[in-house]
């Protein structure tokens, strides 16, 4: 079954199938490698993962690209605040991403080149602008794109609705910033000429020294793994303007290619219905709410629990509500091993009596339709009434669907031995919530207070038990 995805150029939803019939390609803007990326980040690549599994799921092969931008101001700033070279400075930011994305279950792109890695690549696409008429270089060593050069810019977008002036200047100053928060038309950077708070990070050009302007490496690396026309180009929805309307123009003029066909765009992820920021103290990593006790795979659950297309408004008490969620997947995982006697990696080639499941998932990428299709079969599926061939491919069919999902079950919990009264669950809570705060002497008060109580505490990875003793 096809997979239909929604297209932010054309507005409609559109079949995806690879443009030389064999292979599909597509792009991925990565992380900016100054920190550590939050969950907010991380919705983005986790609806890409789901993405690519679905397409393999359905058959096809892919090329997966994702870049690293591991020189701009950012990195360039926070770098020198380190006292640190920008090399070791994002290999270990690179390095902390890598791992979280392992953590989550992320397949790994085939490719991931790095900006810096391609400068000469940038340099030579700033050539043939300049020789098109698309781009000029300023006294002080820097070159720009000449927006008024390219009459599709803001068809991604759709700027004719916006009231935006046309700003074309011959005298934009090298600190035009990477930052992608002005709302402009105006033309940008292609090249940085050396300024003095870039310290010892420039390179050599054939306009002096300097570095490349942040919108430029994604044009110049998808050029050279994927070609002039590639199957789709994803992203957050926060970069459509200017970012990716930047590449369609600098990317088009550069060659005779149409650049991307597809638009893939994942929506903003809200932190208890707001805004996500550091000074709220609602900026979560991945580390950040292991401490609270909670593990990467009932984050990515979170992640993927709401449609792409549509705001997720993240809460730590959904992360509970995705662990009793993942528990119930995993006792029907047991449930049907027990029938089948089978153990170990299940995997299963079609959707078997989780096709509609897999329809839904393939409407759009819907995930939350397609969960509510699983726990349909579950809560109407007597694993013990089934017979072990047709347990079997039941178990098949759940593992296809899980796959496609990238959701890894965990250990069962086991249930409780005894009625727990409220006064005694609330306790017991107050001392999980302190242990997974690291309170250690408040959470061995509780304790004992449980003990006299009658109770034992019995901690396992994924939570508690309160037994009586």
């Amino acid at each position: 079954m096809p997979l239909n995805l929604f297209d932010t150029l054309s507005r409609t939803s559109r079949v995806i199938a690879p443009l030389d019939g064999k292979t599909l390609r597509f792009y991925c803007c990565g992380p900016t490698v100054y920190g550590p990326a939050h969950i907010g980040n991380f919705r983005t690549f986790v609806a890409q993962d789901v993405f690519r599994r679905v397409i393999e799921q359905g058959g096809l092969t892919t090329l997966h690209v994702r870049n690293l931008t591991d020189v701009d101001d950012k990195t360039i700033r926070d770098s020198q605040k380190a006292g640190q070279t920008l090399t070791d400075f994002t290999q270990h930011w690179t390095t902390k991403f890598h791992a979280d994305c392992a953590a989550l279950n992320l397949l790994p792109p085939h490719v991931e080149p790095s900006a810096v890695a391609h400068i000469p690549h940038q340099i030579r696409m700033i050539e043939k602008l300049i020789e098109g008429g698309h781009a000029y270089a300023t006294p002080d060593g820097s070159v720009y794109f000449k927006v008024s050069s390219f009459a599709d810019y803001g068809r991604l977008s759709h700027l004719e609705d916006r009231e935006l002036k046309l700003g074309a200047s011959s005298t934009a100053s090298a600190t035009d910033s990477d930052e992608y928060t002005k709302d402009s038309l105006a033309d940008f950077a292609l090249w940085k000429g050396k300024k003095a708070d870039d310290g010892p990070n420039h390179w050599p050009s054939p306009w002096g020294d300097g570095r490349p302007g942040w919108h430029l490496e994604c044009s110049a690396m998808s050029l050279e793994y994927l070609g002039e026309d590639f199957d789709v180009h994803g992203g957050g929805v926060d970069l459509i303007f200017p970012h990716h309307e930047n590449e369609i123009a600098q990317s088009c003029c550069a060659t005779h290619g149409k650049f991307a066909h597809h638009w893939f765009h994942v929506t903003h992820l809200l932190v208890d219905g707001g805004k996500m920021s550091k000074s709220l103290g609602n900026l979560y990593t991945l580390e950040q709410l292991g401490e609270r006790g909670y593990t990467p795979v009932e984050v990515r659950y979170v992640l993927i629990s709401g449609h792409y297309r549509t705001p997720l408004s993240f809460t730590l008490h959904s992360l509970d509500s995705a662990r009793q969620a993942l528990q119930k997947l995993a006792k029907f995982d047991k449930a049907l091993r027990e029938v089948t006697s089978l153990s170990g990696v299940i995997s299963g080639t079609t959707p078997g009596p989780f096709a509609g499941a897999w329809e839904t998932l393939s409407d759009d990428l819907n995930v939350p339709g397609a969960l509510g299709d699983i726990f349909g079969i579950i809560n109407k599926t007597k694993p013990a009434s089934l017979t072990p061939d047709e347990a079997k491919v039941t178990l098949e069919g759940f593992h296809f669907l899980l796959y496609a999902l990238g959701l890894q079950l965990p250990s069962l919990v086991e249930e409780a031995t005894a009625d727990v009264p409220a006064d005694i669950a609330e306790l017991a809570e107050k001392r999980w919530q302190a242990k997974q705060s690291k309170d250690w002497a408040t959470a061995d008060v509780l304790r004992k207070e449980l003990e006299a109580a009658g109770w034992i505490i019995k901690d396992n990875k994924d939570g508690y038990q309160v037994l009586r003793k």
